[in-house]
């Protein structure tokens, strides 16, 4: 069987993966390259622990998912939006600590519970292969207006995000789009949590827009681009997944992974051999 036959075999078969998949990595993309840029990195995967411990707690008192999701992401979001003048110490470890506590909160709260470990597991760590309708309209309904959000309010969030001292001279109210862009940034992760997984989410948010930003000098190219790779590595990933008789989400984070170290690798090698040239 051709890999054209493959592929359209799996997509028959797990419509709602291919579907999940590819709305969660065009959303985390976007946002993704704004993490990137602004090194906030540690602040996407607090807030994935946060929706994955959302989702134990869902899973042990028999409540919305989503909703406890949100709950543990918006408090979050609320520890970042706070001025620094309030914080006694750096945000690095309220987030080091909320990842933590995150992380051994949602073993706790399984570990008592009447599940089996596949279930848990599906549960804590997400299988894009085992989306259901709900998870896309979940996927749907908080990424794709958080993304239109975001692209149209793109100005002030970039103004606010990179040149902070500038965008107060023009009248810019900083914290609010800070706050804007971190709620909208937590109501992606906890939609997506669900099928993509702390990892997967982490992943997208983080790899593939620093491939793209590797590739790209202009931030809407860097954008575009990023939600293109992200595409792209999750249908990779999921077909190659399918052909090996192996897990969703860890083939596609190798996929993406691997990528990113090749195009580093590549634009480290064309750097060097400029450098002998103009030394030439």
């Amino acid at each position: 069987m051709s890999i054209l036959h493959e592929a359209v075999s799996f997509v028959q078969l797990f419509p709602e993966a291919v579907v999940c998949g590819t709305v969660m990595a065009a959303v985390c993309s976007a946002f993704g390259v704004f993490v990137v840029l602004k090194r906030i990195v540690f602040i996407s995967v607090a807030l994935s622990e946060a929706a994955t411990c959302g989702l134990a707690l869902a899973l042990v008192f028999h409540v919305s998912p989503l909703a406890c999701s949100a709950l543990l992401t918006g408090v979050v979001v609320f520890l970042l939006t706070l001025p620094e003048k309030r914080q006694h110490l750096p945000k690095d470890v309220m987030l080091g600590t909320v990842f933590l506590l995150a992380s051994s909160a949602s073993v706790l709260l399984v570990a008592q519970s009447g599940f089996g470990l596949e279930e848990i597991k599906a549960m804590l760590y997400g299988d894009l292969i085992v989306s259901s309708p709900r998870d896309r309209w979940v996927l749907l309904l908080t990424g794709v207006p958080s993304l239109a959000a975001l692209l149209l309010f793109l100005r002030p969030v970039l103004y606010a995000f990179l040149d902070r001292e500038a965008s107060l001279v023009m009248g810019i109210r900083c914290w609010f789009w800070e706050g804007l862009f971190f709620f909208l940034l937590g109501l992606v992760v906890s939609g997506a949590s669900k099928s993509g997984g702390a990892l997967l989410v982490f992943c997208v948010l983080v790899v593939v827009p620093a491939t793209a930003l590797l590739l790209a000098r202009r931030l809407w190219v860097a954008i575009g681009l990023a939600v293109v790779i992200g595409v792209a590595t999750v249908w990779v990933g999921l077909l190659t997944a399918y052909r090996a008789d192996l897990p969703s989400n860890p083939t596609i984070i190798g996929v993406s992974c691997l990528l990113l170290m090749t195009v580093s690798g590549g634009r480290g090698l064309t750097n060097a051999l400029a450098a002998m040239r103009r030394a030439c």
